[in-house]
C-alpha cells in the first residue's frame, strides 16, 4: 500500500509499505479515503513537534470505509463510513481517572507517536472508530476531528449562551472554535491579519472582525463588548504576544483558553489575573467530544464543507504540503484523497 511518510524532518515521501492485517478480534480494517493536513503535521515535517519520532506515517484527521471486521466487533460492519478517533490512553493514571484521557501520562496520538492514517489501509480498535451517516461527503467527514478540537476549547472555556467570545486566529482551528461557540449561543469576535480568512469567518457567523495590523485589538474588543471585555478568549495562534493579548482583553471572571505549543516565554503581570480572578487553561486534543460532534455532523447542523479550500490526490502529497508551506491567503483546509 502507499503511505505519506515523513522519513526525517524536511523529508516527506509517498512510500510503499506492507498493508496491516487484523490481529485482535476487536479490530477493524479500514480503506482510508481522506486525510486533512493539520498544523501539527507541518510541525512534524519541520521537526518542531517534540512528541514525534521518525520515520512516521502522518495523518490524524482521517476517515475511511470498513472493509473487514474482527469476530468480536458488534457496532460496525463492512461498508460503514467511519471517522478515526486518533488517541489512546492508559485508563489508569490520574488524568484518566479524572475523565481526562487527552492528557494521560501515556497518551499516544496516531500520526505522531504511532503510525497515522495517511495511508491506503489502516487497522484500528473498534473503540476508536465512529460510524458516520452515509449521506456525508468524505471531505466533510475529514473535518470531524478538527471540530472536536474546537468543541474541546468551548468546553474548557465553559462557553455559555450570551457570552462574548473572542478568538485569536481565523485559521482552520480558529474557525472550528467559531462554529462551536456559535452553536453554544455565544457572540463571537475573531481576529486575523488575513482579510480573506476574516471574510470567510464573517460568512460563518462571526459577529465582529478585527485585523491586528489595522486596528488596536484591546480597543476593538472593548468597543465590541461596550467596555466589559471578552468573557472567553481562545488563543488559536499560540505566540507569546497572543497569550499576553488574550489576558489583556478579558472581562472580570473571564476564561482564557490556550491552544498553542510555543515554548517561548510570555510576560504577564500577575495583578490582572488576580484582580479579575481569571481562569487560564490549556486545551489539548479532546475529552469525549467525538460522539457529540459526530451527531452534529450526522444531523447536518453545521454546514462546514466550504472550510475545505483545496483537494489533492495521494500521489500529489508533496504539492499539497507545499501549498500549506506557501500560506496563500485563500488556503483554509487542504484535503488529500487517499
Amino acid at each position: 500500500m502507499k503511505a505519506i511518510q515523513v522519513k526525517e524532518p524536511g523529508n516527506l515521501q509517498v512510500v510503499e509499505m506492507e498493508a496491516p492485517e487484523i490481529i485482535h478480534p476487536s479490530e477493524v480494517k479500514i480503506r482510508m479515503k481522506v486525510m486533512g493536513i493539520c498544523g501539527s503535521d507541518m510541525h512534524i515535517l519541520h521537526g518542531e513537534n517534540p512528541f514525534a519520532s521518525y520515520p512516521r506515517v502522518i495523518g490524524h484527521e482521517v476517515a475511511g470505509e470498513i472493509v473487514e471486521i474482527g469476530e468480536e466487533v458488534t457496532a460496525l460492519k463492512v461498508g460503514d463510513k467511519v471517522v478515526i478517533e486518533p488517541m489512546t490512553s492508559c485508563g489508569e493514571c490520574y488524568a484518566c481517572q479524572q475523565g481526562r484521557p487527552n492528557v494521560c501520562e501515556k497518551v499516544e496520538v496516531y500520526g505522531v507517536h504511532r503510525e497515522g492514517g495517511g495511508r491506503e489501509t489502516m487497522v484500528m480498535p473498534e473503540s476508536l472508530v465512529h460510524k458516520v451517516d452515509e449521506s456525508l461527503d468524505w471531505k466533510e467527514i475529514a473535518l470531524i476531528e478538527p471540530f472536536t478540537i474546537g468543541a474541546q476549547s468551548i468546553y474548557r472555556g465553559q462557553v455559555q449562551e450570551g457570552d462574548h467570545v473572542f478568538i485569536i486566529g481565523a485559521g482552520p482551528i480558529g474557525l472550528c472554535c467559531l462554529k462551536m461557540a456559535k452553536q453554544a449561543g455565544a457572540k463571537v469576535a475573531i481576529s486575523d491579519i488575513n482579510e480573506k480568512r476574516l471574510a470567510f469567518a464573517e460568512r460563518w457567523g462571526a459577529d465582529d472582525l478585527i485585523n491586528p495590523q489595522q486596528e488596536n485589538v484591546e480597543e476593538q474588543v472593548s468597543r465590541w463588548t461596550s467596555g466589559m471585555g471578552a468573557n472567553v478568549v481562545i488563543d488559536a495562534v499560540g505566540l507569546p504576544q497572543t497569550v499576553e493579548q488574550a489576558i489583556a482583553v478579558t472581562s472580570v471572571a473571564a476564561r482564557v483558553v490556550l491552544l498553542g505549543f510555543d515554548q517561548k516565554f510570555s510576560e504577564i503581570a500577575q495583578v490582572g489575573i488576580t484582580k479579575k480572578e481569571l481562569t487560564i487553561c490549556g486545551s489539548r486534543l479532546q475529552t469525549h467530544r467525538f460522539g457529540p460532534v459526530v451527531e452534529m455532523f450526522n444531523s447536518q447542523q453545521l454546514h462546514v464543507e466550504d472550510l475545505v479550500s483545496h483537494q489533492y490526490d495521494l500521489n500529489e502529497a508533496k504539492e499539497a504540503f507545499q501549498l500549506m508551506e506557501e500560506a496563500h491567503p485563500e488556503v483554509r483546509k487542504v484535503i488529500i484523497k487517499l
